[in-house]
């Protein structure tokens, strides 16, 4: 199991503090302390988490996390947005990008270690939904595990990890609402009381992406107040 973790930061106090929790629990961690390196060591090291720092010189943390999103290596190493901003815009900005979490500073060193240790759960393996191989079906819905695919009657839509595992949530439920609260422990491993915010900007990428492919029907319901159903 690859349980190497990137912490990229120019500070360096605050890159040597996550260091060393990392590694007093168990993490082997690389340091960068600039964006271009922290790049750098995310293709040639690919590691299993990047812990992401955004107000850096020369090339910040959200141009960063867009480029290890589009490159085909590093795409889904889960990413962790570690930052002083703490307006909404700028956690809605880093979701956009495809990061996976986003904490606030100042953090307590145990609740970073919380979200890593969630993180890794779900990343270190085939979507933590798909304890089989084969494809599952209702319908004209076929969910794809390996590739993180949905298809409904001919066409296909790539997701992301979360993504996936949202909707696979989700389509194991189908017909019944899944709550925020629930979606948040069962994907991120938290139920932050602050965070809905998370649950709404994936659901619209992922709503965005299924409709598509969906041939003008509206698979996934907002619940107001409560959560999301799948329709099927």
């Amino acid at each position: 199991m690859n349980n190497k973790i990137l912490v990229v930061d120019d500070d360096l106090s605050i890159n040597e503090l996550i260091k060393v929790n990392l590694e007093l629990a168990g993490y082997t961690v690389i340091q960068a302390y600039d964006g271009i390196k922290g790049f750098a060591l995310a293709k040639q090291e690919l590691p299993s988490l990047v812990v992401l720092d955004v107000m850096m010189p020369e090339v910040d943390g959200f141009t960063v996390a867009k480029r290890i999103r589009e490159n085909d290596e590093t795409k889904n190493i889960p990413i962790i947005m570690l930052t002083a901003l703490s307006q909404l815009n700028d956690k809605v900005n880093g979701f956009n990008i495809g990061v996976d979490d986003y904490l606030v500073k100042p953090f307590e060193t145990e609740e970073l270690l919380v979200r890593v240790r969630a993180l890794l759960k779900r990343t270190n393996q085939i979507p933590k939904s798909a304890s089989v191989r084969e494809l599952q079906s209702i319908g004209e819905i076929t969910l794809l595990p390996e590739q993180y695919s949905v298809r409904i009657g001919d066409k296909q839509v790539k997701l992301t990890p979360i993504e996936y595992d949202i909707f696979n949530l989700l389509f194991q439920n189908h017909g019944n609402m899944v709550s925020s609260a629930k979606l948040l422990k069962d994907i991120w491993g938290y139920s932050p009381d602050d965070d809905i915010e998370t649950i709404r900007v994936h659901i619209r990428h992922l709503r965005s992406k299924i409709d598509k492919i969906s041939n003008g029907k509206k698979y996934i319901e907002t619940i107001y107040g409560g959560g999301y159903k799948l329709n099927i």
